[in-house]
């Protein structure tokens, strides 16, 4: 396979994973709230909105340490196409020194 269609590959696994992950701490925030008996009902949605959202943001972190440490131990920028690349080449920004 060439590093296009790797990167394909690799983004919708990404992609599937990362949604996995998210699905699975907020099924495990819903059972945090569900064990939550006699929180008054205020404080109970205050709280699913904000382990949703912490959900969220775990999900990024778990995904940012992941993919830092597989780019680092398996050398992914070596197997993947560059998702962005300069319209006029590989030209240097002006501001930046040599």
């Amino acid at each position: 396979m060439n590093r296009k269609v790797n990167s394909l590959l690799f983004i919708v696994a990404a992609t599937v994973g990362n949604l996995l992950v998210m699905v699975l701490l907020m099924a495990l925030s819903l059972v945090v709230l569900s064990l939550m008996r006699g929180v008054p009902d205020g404080v109970l949605s205050v709280l699913t909105v904000v382990l949703f959202i912490g959900s969220i943001a775990a999900t990024y972190w778990i995904y940012h340490r992941l993919m830092r440490y597989l780019s680092t131990r398996y050398r992914l920028e070596e197997h993947f196409a560059p998702l962005f690349k300069h319209p006029h080449g590989s030209r240097k920004h002006p501001h930046d020194r040599e």
